[in-house]
């Protein structure tokens, strides 16, 4: 064998293959585990979908800003609300008591949604129609119905929204699914 041989052969200076040692290996890894990486990556992207992104973000951002404005009005009137309930399932009778530091805007019908954690399909709502103004425009108390007909899940931790066109309130409801209280009160902060 001839000198050239012999150093193509040993690559170290014991004379072992290059592929003997292990910082060869350490410096291949690195540069595999980024192309590697890269096809995962690449895998992923093709494979799912973009659902976080919405067609309609612009008009999902106004929604939000227009619900934060009805929670400032709510606020502005000095809101207070208690929720009686005979139950949270379909047809079960709802009443809604509104106090209002200030003159409540003369609404027809309120909108009482109780809110699933986890599963939309498990809402509650109700529109209630107005029963009784107060005197001074400061009260009024509004009556309806759960309108599901599915059974409701028990042991859930609800979240109450009421709300009109012109402001909104919402807060924890967990108390109206233990049966003997069935009511909630809340208050626009």
């Amino acid at each position: 064998m001839n000198g050239r041989a012999a150093a193509i052969e040993r690559s170290g200076r014991d004379g072992s293959p290059w592929y003997r040692h292990g910082w060869v290996w350490f410096v291949i890894a690195i540069p595999l585990a980024a192309v590697l990486g890269g096809i995962v990556t690449v895998f992923l992207a093709v494979r799912s979908s973009d659902g976080v992104v919405a067609a309609d973000y612009y008009k999902r951002g106004l929604a939000i800003n227009e619900e934060l404005s009805r929670h400032d009005r709510a606020r502005a009137l000095g809101l207070t609300l208690e929720l009686m309930a005979d139950g949270i399932e379909g047809g079960d009778r709802v009443r809604l008591t509104v106090s209002a530091a200030q003159p409540l805007p003369a609404e027809a019908t309120v909108n009482v949604r109780l809110v699933h954690p986890g599963r939309a399909g498990a809402d509650r709502t109700a529109r209630l129609a107005r029963t009784i103004a107060g005197g001074d425009g400061r009260g009024a108390e509004f009556v309806g119905a759960w309108s599901e007909t599915t059974p409701a899940p028990a042991n859930v931790a609800w979240r109450l929204i009421v709300e009109t066109q012109h402001w909104r309130v919402e807060g924890d409801a967990r108390e109206l699914a233990a049966a003997p209280a069935r009511s909630v009160r809340l208050v626009a902060r």
